[in-house]
């Protein structure tokens, strides 16, 4: 049992979420409304930075993200995504959970924010 273990149950537990393991990128994906908001993955040893790493990617505004990067040295640009708006965090690494939650529901946020609003009342009504 590793620290993050309740991870997926957490991801799970948003409304509408949904996950799905695309074989090929070796990643287990969180998604809402079939856009995805987080993804699990450990890269290969030829992705430098983030060989080895267990890593969890999440959505995160820009500027959070840059401030992030700069006070966490396990926060880094998103493995295999945009780096501006993708973060991934090593799971392995120094990240307080509660930060981590935190950085989980900012992610669901933006993604069901983009969401048609037709969508997001289907959604909301599931929880409900």
């Amino acid at each position: 049992m590793t620290a993050h273990d309740w991870l997926d149950d957490y991801l799970l537990g948003m409304p509408g979420a949904t996950t799905d393991y695309k074989v090929e990128w070796e990643w287990q994906r969180y998604q809402v409304g079939g856009k995805m908001f987080a993804a699990t993955m450990q890269p290969g040893p030829q992705y430098r930075e983030y060989a080895g790493r267990r890593l969890v990617s999440l959505k995160c505004d820009p500027a959070w993200a840059e401030q992030l990067r700069a006070e966490h040295p396990h926060i880094l640009p998103g493995f295999y995504a945009d780096k501006r708006h993708w973060i991934s965090v090593d799971l392995d690494g120094d990240v307080p959970e509660e930060l981590l939650r935190e950085l989980c529901d900012h992610s669901y946020r933006l993604v069901f924010a983009k969401l048609t609003k037709k969508l997001q009342r289907e959604i909301a009504g599931e929880g409900a």
